[in-house]
């Protein structure tokens, strides 16, 4: 069948191949078309019966009912192993511009190949990743049409997540870690779609990509970005914070060299909280006769 596909490709004068098809025929989503011809190993789609655009091959394997000639159906157009337009009525994974997670069937010397529904896997350049992929794992991409007018996965999703989220301050959300930067925190993406931040001063552990979040919202920004905080509210978060460092001192010997003079980063690198948070813990075990500060640090009692 596949000999014969290539066969009446080459002799049919009504097919064009290469990018001018594409200019005509939206790559990577679902359009509206028209059965214009059939043949043996499958039909031919235009956006309709007057059109002047080229035809794009809907297979006989992809159809699963009769279709009559000017009968309009939704197919989905991507490009076969052979880089040629070719048309289906699956539903992929991912849409053009979409976010979504995808399994990595295979990594080869150009890149990755994912999973996404289609005969053809989707292929993630090794420039488009933000770290080392492995077979079997999920990676976070967008779809996106590269310099040759390929369909093409990408980990570089900040401009392809959605910024009108239902979210409101202090809804509780998940996501997943997609970007770290030093300058402004941890990007994160809710629900693998809604574009979020948990700012740097706020960041007290250290995040890989592509690591769950659960989070709380702390503010929707004008555009509708979200930004997030991995802590409770004030009073929930100061007795789970004093918790914390009251298991850390009997893990210790009852001692640990901090007190409300130590510096932010050395509370931060110690406790993996802000300096505001230990004060506000370490008065509350304070106030409950639990430690003694003193200008070494704080003890046990």
């Amino acid at each position: 069948m596949q000999k014969d596909y290539e066969t009446n490709i080459e002799m049919d004068s009504d097919i064009q191949n290469g990018s001018e098809e594409l200019e005509t025929l939206q790559l990577g989503v679902f359009q509206e078309l028209m059965v214009v011809k059939t043949v043996d190993f499958g039909v031919y789609l235009a956006p309709s019966l007057s059109s002047t655009a080229p035809r794009v091959l809907l297979p006989k394997n992809e159809i699963n009912k009769p279709l009559s000639l000017h009968e309009k159906v939704d197919a989905f157009i991507y490009k076969d192993s052979e880089d040629r337009p070719v048309a289906t009525l699956v539903e992929p994974l991912i849409s053009l511009h979409e976010v979504q997670r995808l399994k990595v069937k295979e990594v080869s010397k150009i890149g990755a190949f994912l999973e996404w529904g289609l005969p053809k896997d989707l292929l993630l350049p090794f420039h488009e990743q933000m770290y080392k992929v492995e077979e079997g794992t999920a990676v976070l991409v967008a779809l996106y049409i590269d310099k040759s007018d390929r369909l093409c996965a990408t980990m570089h999703v900040y401009d392809y997540l959605q910024r009108e989220s239902p979210y409101q301050m202090n809804d509780e959300v998940s996501g997943r870690v997609y970007e770290i930067s030093e300058n402004f925190g941890v990007f994160v993406a809710v629900d693998d779609k809604y574009s979020a931040l948990i700012p740097k001063k706020d960041v007290f552990e250290n995040y890989k990509i592509n690591q769950p979040v659960y989070a709380r919202v702390v503010q929707v920004l004008d555009d509708g970005r979200l930004t997030l905080a991995t802590k409770k509210k004030i009073p929930e978060q100061m007795s789970i914070d004093a918790v914390a460092i009251q298991n850390r001192l009997n893990n210790s010997g009852g001692f640990l060299p901090l007190n409300d003079k130590s510096s932010p980063d050395e509370i931060k690198a110690t406790l993996h909280m802000s300096k505001a948070a230990f004060k506000r813990a370490i008065g509350n075990l304070y106030k409950n006769q639990i430690i003694t500060i003193e200008s070494d640090g704080i003890h046990l009692k």
